[in-house]
């Protein structure tokens, strides 16, 4: 459950928790291939009025390409997240705070998850620290040996 009503948080913090599997609607448009669902696990509490605050864990596992040899690339996303959600007008101004209208009923945690998991996931990856990457000259994949034209000392 991401979506939670305002009512429920007077009487205490809610539990949250959920999974946004890879052709939801609150993923798309990101640049991210997923390898199997998303992972919430979180707490949501009021924190002042009209103030709700939310922490969470986002586990996933995103695909990419290694960015010298464009070999597959698995990475786990665990990202810790403390998000603020606020109806108060001047928290609109700071980027870390999710507007909430003075006449919300609910705080839906959905598009925190989103931009969360977009930030945490790696942009430029490696299949190995040591990748020796691809031949300028022929395209050769430097991690399998020297290719053997000439000028293929230096990794892309």
């Amino acid at each position: 459950m991401l979506r939670i009503d305002i009512r429920d948080l007077q009487r205490g913090p809610v539990d949250t928790m959920g999974v946004l599997e890879p052709g939801a609607k609150a993923l798309e448009g990101l640049a991210l291939e997923l390898e199997g669902p998303v992972a919430i696990d979180g707490r949501l509490q009021s924190s002042s009025e009209g103030e709700y605050l939310w922490r969470g864990q986002i586990s996933a596992t995103v695909l990419g390409e290694c960015r010298r040899c464009l070999a597959p690339v698995r990475h786990e996303v665990d990202a810790d997240v403390d998000v603020l959600f606020s109806r108060d007008a001047d928290a609109t101004d700071d980027p870390s705070v999710y507007p909430l209208s003075d006449s919300a009923t609910h705080v839906d945690v959905t598009d925190a998850v989103r931009e969360e998991l977009a930030l945490a996931a790696p942009t430029l990856v490696l299949c190995r620290e040591d990748c020796a990457g691809l031949c300028p000259k022929c395209g050769a994949d430097l991690n399998a040996g020297p290719c053997g034209c000439a000028g293929s000392a230096e990794p892309v």
